[in-house]
C-alpha cells in the first residue's frame, strides 16, 4: 500500500489547502495518482449567533493508467493541532475555537483516520485507464463560543492510501 499526503491549513476565514501534490504508484501495477484539496471556507464567526457555521471543501484523488477494474483507496484526516479527532480547535495565540470535520452532509460521523471513534472514508472505483473522484470534506464551527476577535487557524493533513 502507497500513502499520499497533502497539508491542509484550517482557519476561521478559510480551510487553506498548502499548494502541491503527491504522487503513488498503485498497487504495483503502473499508475500515477495525485491528490490536491480545495479549500473550506468558513467565512466570519459570529459568536452570539444560535446557528452552525457549516462550509465544505474537497479532496480530490486522479489515477491514470489504472490496470485494475475495480478497487478502493482509503483517506484519512489528521487530528490538527489539538491531537483529538473528537474535539478539534482553531488556534489565535492562547485562544481556541472548536470545529471539527465531517465525512457525511448531516455531520453527526466524525472523519479522522479511525482512531477515537473518528471513521475513515474509502471510495470505491470502476475503471480500466483513469479515476477522478472528489470527496467532499464536511466542516462546523458550533455556535455560540466566545472567542476573542482574529483570525484562527490549524494545520490538517489528508493521507491517502491505495
Amino acid at each position: 500500500m502507497t500513502r499520499c499526503l497533502i497539508l491542509l491549513m484550517a482557519g476561521l476565514l478559510s480551510l487553506l489547502v498548502a499548494p502541491g501534490r503527491a504522487e503513488a504508484a498503485c498497487n504495483g501495477v503502473g499508475c500515477s495518482c495525485t491528490v490536491t484539496a480545495t479549500a473550506v471556507s468558513f467565512g466570519s464567526y459570529n459568536p452570539i449567533a444560535s446557528t452552525t457555521n457549516d462550509a465544505t471543501g474537497t479532496v480530490q484523488v486522479t489515477c491514470t493508467m489504472v490496470i485494475a477494474l475495480a478497487g478502493s483507496y482509503t483517506i484519512d484526516i489528521s487530528s490538527g493541532s489539538s491531537g483529538n479527532v473528537a474535539q478539534r480547535t482553531l488556534k489565535q495565540g492562547a485562544n481556541s475555537l472548536n470545529y471539527n470535520l465531517y465525512t457525511d452532509p448531516a455531520r453527526s460521523i466524525v472523519w479522522g483516520d479511525g482512531t477515537g471513534g473518528s471513521s475513515h472514508v474509502s471510495p470505491n472505483f470502476t475503471a480500466l485507464l483513469f479515476v477522478q473522484q472528489s470527496v467532499t470534506v464536511y466542516g462546523r464551527i458550533p455556535a455560540a463560543q466566545n472567542v476573542a476577535a482574529g483570525v484562527y487557524g490549524d494545520t490538517i493533513t489528508v493521507a491517502v492510501t491505495y
